[in-house]
């Protein structure tokens, strides 16, 4: 049995940075976004549904699902939000097992879900949540910086997620990120050795 560590954190948090070190110290990653982008970006095998379900005029000329108009109707609209979430989800969740399955060889998976909070399903997948702060006015901070978005659109997309509070409620570890990459890397490190007993020790392997 794959000892699975589910990861998120609000928009902005690190989730992306954390994740990469997890990897670099030798843990298979496994990103529920990056999922969703292959799923959606031209030649996607969700292209189809999201065509039928939504209209030409939700398919870029490339290809792929245009995520800024996608975001702005599901803003707008709960009805097509749980539309995209019953198209979506379920081949997110089968893509991501089979990439679970097959990083038997690593010592454990980080599963990478930004809602994960919000969904009950990931929660009973993962045998530890754990959580990437920082206050959101340094998320916003850093959306606007790497995005280019204006941060009244990135405090909207704060809203739409659960909240700091809630995060850190389900939280059985948290990195605060609130620090500099460094800081972050070092809470890594320390959680990958910890995950590694934890790992050991449910596979029987002691």
């Amino acid at each position: 049995m794959t000892f699975v560590v589910g990861l998120t954190g609000g928009i902005g948090s690190g989730k992306s940075a954390a994740a990469e070190h997890f990897a670099r110290l030798g843990a298979a990653v496994v990103d529920t976004d990056a999922i969703a982008h292959a799923l959606t970006g031209p030649g996607g095998a969700a292209i189809a549904a999201v065509r039928a379900q939504f209209g030409d005029a939700m398919i870029r000329a490339d290809g792929a699902m245009d995520r800024a108009k996608m975001r702005a109707l599901v803003f707008a609209d709960p009805q097509a939000k749980k539309r995209l979430e019953a198209l979506l989800h379920p081949m997110i969740r089968a893509e991501a097992e089979r990439r679970i399955a097959a990083a038997r060889d690593a010592p454990y998976v980080v599963l990478v879900v930004p809602l994960l909070v919000e969904s009950g399903h990931y929660r009973e997948r993962v045998e530890r949540v754990l959580v990437v702060d920082c206050p959101e006015s340094l998320q916003v901070a850093r959306v606007v910086a790497r995005s280019g978005l204006a941060p009244a659109d990135v405090e909207a997309i704060i809203r739409n997620q659960a909240t700091r509070a809630a995060r850190l409620a389900a939280a059985d570890d948290v990195i605060d990120n609130s620090g500099d990459l460094a800081a972050l890397h070092k809470q890594v490190e320390e959680l990958h050795a910890r995950y590694l007993a934890l790992a050991r020790r449910s596979s029987g392997d002691l």
